[in-house]
């Protein structure tokens, strides 16, 4: 009887825990609800109040000049540059300058071996000697025969004889000194100078070397007189002028963008690209000290007036682009259709979707809705002199 009691109050006791195991997640599944319903009404109440944004997060979009004209590619080339060759064949003695090494007009850059030259010149120094020599006997005979002539102790012929052998000599005397002024070029031109102020870009030959003639010995170029060599379509070249202004990119200046103005436009298409080259010399003193970089850009031919706006105001959506536009203080999405972008602004052209005028959120952010309320906050210089009053009033 006693153990049937004892198993009896064990079952009951067993029983009301599990009533009360029952009950607390229900009592917890309550307090969960009744607290997802709270943030749920408190996001209500937030997504209804406006959105407050200052007067810098609008953009006016506005009627601006754009640029607009052909594509330029080519590369930085020197309009002054210099390839220095050998004009006598000789053996490299020495070369002064290495690549990269500046050099002023008339600095020696490379010597050749002079010795055969040197031998040349004293040899035609020598004939023009002699020469002189033959030249001035020949004319003292010459003025001897007169004398003898005019008192009738020589004839004609003899007096003719005098005046051929001395214009020979005078010939002969012309003709030595040619070859010596000749010998004394092919001396000066062992020695290899600078023929502008400039940079040497590149050493082609080394000590020791046999410099034949026509063979490169080094490069001189001026880099003040760099210049954007580029070429346009020649179906495009019928809106390029001289003077028209340059717009372009160098590859190895990232982030820099260079002006120009066309200089030259060739007469002449390339028979096989169907290219025309048109020479731009860069405007201001922002120049690269490179030659050889390819560049790229576009020359302004025409300028319109297009609607404008900065590329963060746009987001873009597939192939679709769209705006945030603030009209009575409420946030609308407008579909635009885009044109092309002003390489000098970095705005964009409106094609359709906005008007002159419009307010647009100059970086919209993924959370806006459409419909959603705007609240334009106060300056704070202004906010600052409204309280000052108060503050100052509060204390009297």
């Amino acid at each position: 009887m006693l153990r049937t009691s004892l198993i009896a109050l064990a079952v009951a006791t067993a029983l009301a825990a599990c009533g009360k195991a029952d009950k607390a997640p229900e009592k917890a599944g309550a307090g969960a609800s009744a607290q997802a319903n709270a943030e749920k009404g408190g996001d209500k109440k937030a997504a209804a109040g406006p959105l407050l944004i200052s007067s810098e997060d609008l953009v006016t979009v506005e009627s601006n000049a754009l640029a607009s004209g052909p594509v330029i590619t080519g590369s930085i080339q020197p309009e002054r540059k210099a390839d220095l060759r050998a004009e006598v064949g000789a053996v490299v003695v020495q070369v002064l300058k290495e690549n990269g090494e500046a050099v002023r007009k008339g600095d020696l850059l490379v010597r050749l071996d002079d010795t055969s030259l040197r031998d040349s010149l004293n040899s035609a120094n020598e004939a023009v000697r002699a020469q002189t020599q033959a030249m001035e006997q020949a004319e003292r005979m010459l003025s001897r025969q007169k004398t003898l002539r005019a008192s009738g102790m020589a004839s004609a012929q003899a007096l003719e004889d005098a005046e051929v052998r001395r214009n020979n000599a005078l010939s002969d005397l012309a003709a030595a000194k040619a070859k010596s002024v000749s010998a004394n070029q092919q001396l000066s031109r062992t020695l290899v100078r600078a023929p502008f102020d400039g940079i040497v870009s590149e050493r082609k030959v080394s000590n020791g070397d046999t410099a034949q003639i026509g063979k490169e010995l080094v490069k001189v170029v001026d880099p003040a007189s760099m210049r954007f060599e580029g070429l346009v379509s020649a179906d495009k070249i019928g809106v390029v002028k001289v003077g028209q202004p340059a717009l372009f990119r160098i590859n190895g200046y990232p982030g820099q963008q260079f002006n120009g103005k066309v200089k030259r436009v060739d007469p002449a298409a390339n028979p096989v690209t169907r290219q025309v080259e048109v020479l731009v010399e860069f405007a201001g003193s922002n120049l690269p000290r490179v030659a050889g970089l390819y560049a790229e850009g576009r020359i302004e031919a025409e300028t319109t007036a297009a609607l404008m706006v900065p590329e963060t105001a746009l987001v873009r959506q597939g192939d679709s682009s769209y705006a945030w536009r603030v009209k009575d203080k409420t946030l609308s999405k407008v579909s635009l259709a885009i044109g092309t972008r002003d390489a000098r602004s970095g705005l964009w052209q409106v094609q359709s979707g906005l008007a002159a005028g419009d307010m647009v959120l100059r970086a919209p952010a993924s959370s806006f809705k459409e419909g959603q309320k705007i609240e334009l906050a106060a300056p704070k210089a202004v906010a600052s002199a409204a309280v000052t009053p108060a503050a100052v009033s509060k204390g009297n």
